[in-house]
């Protein structure tokens, strides 16, 4: 797990069938200090609703994707899974 900060959204008009009616998010991963980016932007599917400019929880655990997908093949790696309380 990792904290991010929300960036904005992406569109895609192809996509995985896993992906149906899912909403993606650009977020930038966030250094331990939680102000400093840690490496390139990455699309995380947003499992909470979560919006611009709010720092996040992201996690890169398949199962856990595969179980809110309700899926056993999927190809998303990121998933936002809980927002920051600042």
């Amino acid at each position: 797990m990792q904290t991010a900060l929300v960036v904005g959204t992406a569109t895609s008009t192809v996509k995985h069938a896993s992906m149906k009616g899912q909403k993606l998010l650009v977020v930038q991963p966030l250094l331990a200090d939680g102000k400093a980016p840690d490496a390139d932007p990455q699309i995380a599917v947003d499992a909470v609703g979560a919006g611009k400019g709010q720092k996040v929880i992201i996690t890169s655990d398949g199962k856990f994707m595969r179980e809110i997908l309700n899926t056993e093949v999927t190809p998303v790696r990121w998933s936002v899974i809980g927002i920051c309380d600042e």
